[in-house]
């Protein structure tokens, strides 16, 4: 089965590093996720973020309670990082941030490569919940970033997989 692509850019008004500082410190996860999947961050604070790092969660998606686990893979300030699931709700998730320096801040990249769970039924699910989903998180963190940076803005529409 091939992997679904999400992708998304905004141009965040803050200095590159500012924003790389900003990502790199997990506790920062909490502010960029909505509250409607009570996320929690079960690994004990703060965790150094580095290749290996492992970050355990604990979330609710449509009220089913779900553990993730995942694994920094990649490591390179201020330009990228890749996180990677190890257990949780999809069959595949690899959420690559890319970082770069532009013309009124920094132009942030997410692309996330995923396969959702389901079986005979993961393309229907993708369709109706999954990929919705997606967009509603990565949306509701583009607002969190305009109240703590400055007014983000869409450099890029995602990109249909």
């Amino acid at each position: 089965m091939t992997p679904d692509v999400f992708e998304k850019q905004v141009l965040i008004p803050a200095p590159r590093e500012e924003v790389f500082a900003f990502f790199s410190d997990a506790a920062n996860l909490d502010r960029l996720t909505p509250p409607w999947l009570h996320f929690r961050i079960l690994t004990t604070m703060p965790i150094r973020m580095e290749a290996g790092a492992r970050i355990r969660y604990r979330l609710r998606v449509h009220g089913l309670p779900i553990g993730w686990l995942t694994e920094i893979t990649r490591w390179e300030p201020p330009r990228m990082f890749e996180d990677t699931q190890l257990r949780g709700p999809y069959r595949k998730w690899i959420h690559q941030h890319q970082f770069e320096e532009a013309s009124g801040g920094t132009l942030m990249t997410d692309r996330v490569e995923y396969l959702s769970r389901g079986w005979i039924l993961a393309p229907v699910l993708h369709r109706l919940f999954v990929r919705p989903d997606v967009a509603a998180i990565f949306a509701y963190r583009n607002e969190c970033l305009g109240r703590i940076f400055g007014r983000p803005s869409d450099a890029r529409v995602e990109q249909p997989s």
